[in-house]
């Protein structure tokens, strides 16, 4: 940006100047939506984030029933009360919606903007600030998810993924249509826990995104996993990462699939790896409706959701002794205490360990010492 050249979002590249405006309260509002709309972007951040950002600040504004140059703390407080006690938000939401509303107020109130003195011109107030430390909701811990969430057991795992083939069998022995979305579903789940992958990840999987890994010739074509939309930073796009195949049954579900059932679905031309009856690829609302169907049929909590596969992935590798780096680099976390917040180690687990540890002490303790 040249010398003297107005930011991106000031006020004067979203409202000519000199020109009296129909309705200037809304025509204003919009102005500063799209002002920080432009500034955002410049930012380089992700147009779903800024779309959901937006809507937040127009539910803020519908429910103080006022626009932000007569916001005051106290509406927020209104705000953030109702959306906890009568709709029932999470404390994670609802700290995201608060800091929402301080990002916008700290940018009209930025001077690069020009916002200030537009809305004192033209309604004799401006914006402040109105989140503070004292009514909006803090992060006091590092991880802050519903407890209720865990990883599958061993026999949990089994069960969904034995009552997901009985499915398949049902459906075909049967002659009804529809067998070869549940096999598909089946598989997906599958390679889901066998590679720890998201949901977003597992659904934009692509055929080429397979390939050997030379070290572990034995999982042939399907040694390798290429994530390429990997979980992103704010601002940033999809984090890719290679997978490596660790259980031999990962590969040879994918090679059955890929050979003889794919081939067989109406999408089979499509280059996605679970392409549905109507699509090009399945979605992800798709990947979740099967697994809750299966969740209540099998009679599991709401706390085991799609992405307690991904945590059964990082808890089971670590209970079978896998190293804690390579589990970290396999499901693509920058630091290990996220990598830790995923691992729900049974209590077996922790007995055994407490319990070779304490042998290691023992026979320490009686080893008879080495004399000159």
């Amino acid at each position: 940006m040249g010398r003297g050249a107005a930011a991106p979002g000031a006020a004067g590249l979203h409202l000519v100047d000199g020109v009296a405006l129909l309705r200037p309260e809304e025509q204003v509002f919009t102005a500063m939506l799209d002002g920080w709309r432009a500034q955002q972007l410049a930012r380089n951040l992700a147009f779903t984030t800024i779309e959901k950002r937006l809507n937040a600040v127009r539910a803020f504004v519908a429910h103080a029933d006022t626009l932000p140059w007569s916001w005051r703390p106290q509406m927020l407080d209104d705000w953030l009360g109702d959306l906890r006690a009568v709709r029932g938000l999470r404390r994670s939401t609802i700290r995201n919606y608060s800091s929402t509303v301080a990002a916008f107020c700290d940018y009209l109130t930025d001077p690069a903007y020009h916002w200030v003195v537009e809305c004192e011109r033209r309604f004799g107030s401006h914006p402040v600030q109105v989140v503070h430390e004292w009514n909006s909701a803090v992060h006091v811990q590092d991880a802050e998810g519903d407890p209720s969430r865990r990883a599958f057991t061993i026999d949990e795992l089994q069960a969904l993924f034995d009552h997901a083939d009985e499915q398949v069998a049902r459906v075909r022995a049967a002659g009804r249509k529809g067998w070869l979305a549940l096999f598909r579903d089946a598989t997906l789940l599958k390679v889901a826990y066998g590679f720890g992958l998201r949901r977003t990840e597992i659904a934009m999987i692509d055929l080429v995104d397979f390939g050997t890994n030379p070290h572990a010739p034995e999982f042939g074509e399907f040694g390798v996993c290429r994530v390429r939309y990997g979980k992103a930073k704010k601002g940033s796009a999809p984090k890719p990462r290679s997978v490596l195949t660790v259980w031999p049954w990962t590969a040879e579900v994918l090679e059955q699939w890929v050979r003889e059932a794919r081939p067989l679905m109406p999408g089979a031309g499509s280059p996605a790896l679970w392409p549905s009856e109507r699509g090009q690829r399945i979605t992800t609302s798709a990947v979740n409706k099967r697994l809750t169907e299966y969740r209540r049929a099998l009679g599991f909590g709401p706390g085991l959701d799609f992405h307690s596969l991904r945590r059964s992935y990082v808890t089971h590798l670590i209970e079978d002794g896998w190293d804690p780096l390579f589990v970290q680099q396999q499901v693509g976390h920058e630091h290990a205490s996220t990598t830790a917040i995923y691992t729900c180690v049974s209590s077996d687990f922790r007995t055994r360990t407490l319990r070779r540890a304490l042998d290691d002490t023992m026979r320490a303790a009686v080893r008879p010492e080495r004399t000159g």
